[in-house]
């Protein structure tokens, strides 16, 4: 079985991002992803209503780094500290080898490559530091340009789930990317 540690945290650097732990100095900035109901869109979780909820979803991220469950990154650009969004292995399954990724990023920083390149090095991490074997990302069916992102990054389609998840009154449909460490 995997064995995970991410003590000391792993800051990872790309061409233009530096990818750093989540502090609570980003209460602001996770506040601004969580509560908008566009970057929140296709993630079937309440939105954060308050500051103090920002803190604690701050707080639940370093209770997994800690516990070695999963890992977030805040995503930021080279030359200016502030989080513009975030990117993780959520849902760490050491007994497969196996996580799922995800992220989001601030509406105003859309389409600028940014995400596949957090997504690149993320993948990066999880195959050769963590020694996954597959990595998986479920998106919503209608998230276009997750798929395109995914797909850019060599992931493929694995499955599409009828109505799999309830949520806010509704079933979902889920669609599932895989990657697998070659």
């Amino acid at each position: 079985m995997l064995t995970i540690n991410f003590s000391p945290f792993p800051n990872l650097e790309t061409e233009r991002l530096l990818l750093r732990r989540v502090d609570s100095n980003d209460v602001k900035e996770i506040f601004a992803l969580r509560s908008n109901p566009e970057t929140m869109k296709y993630i079937p979780r309440p939105l954060v209503k308050t500051d103090e909820d920002a803190l604690e979803h701050i707080a639940m991220i370093d209770t997994k780094i800690e516990t070695n469950e999963g890992i977030n990154w805040a995503i930021t650009l080279k030359d200016n500290p502030k989080l513009i969004g975030i990117i993780g292995h959520y849902r760490i399954k050491p007994e497969h080898y196996r996580a799922e990724i995800g992220y989001m990023l601030l509406p105003e920083y859309n389409g600028k490559g940014i995400i596949s390149e957090a997504v690149s090095e993320a993948v990066n991490y999880g195959f050769k530091i963590m020694k996954l074997h597959s990595i998986e990302a479920i998106i919503a069916p209608e998230n276009h340009g997750s798929a395109k992102v995914l797909e850019k990054n060599g992931f493929v389609k694995e499955a599409h789930l009828k109505e799999n998840e309830f949520f806010e009154g509704r079933f979902l449909d889920t669609v599932i990317y895989s990657i697998l460490n070659k």
